[in-house]
């Protein structure tokens, strides 16, 4: 009875190191696979996210460039408009 229970012992610590190396095993393995998963989609977010901001770049670039123009006009006859202002005023003292 005693061999049989040594025995028992034996094949169950044999079998709980076995199972906690596979563990082991199994746990460097997912990680490894994750880290490639992670670095793989990771890659392909950011080209993702690269490609969008060159387009939305270049649709900005239009009402970018029209904002410009309405502000110089705006800026420019405001700017305008003092000067002759100034002119007038200066022209009144003159005479």
């Amino acid at each position: 009875m005693n061999n049989q229970s040594s025995s028992k012992l034996a094949f169950g610590l044999i079998a709980a190191g076995l199972g906690a190396v596979g563990g082991a095993l199994t746990v460097l393995l997912a990680r490894k696979e994750s880290r490639e998963y992670i670095r793989e989609h990771g890659a392909k977010g950011f080209e993702y996210i690269h490609q969008t901001g060159a387009k939305l770049r270049e649709r900005s670039e239009g009402l970018v460039g029209k904002g410009r123009e309405l502000m110089s006009g705006c800026c420019a006859s405001a700017k305008g408009e003092s000067e002759s202002s100034a002119n007038t005023a200066h022209e009144n003292e003159i005479h």
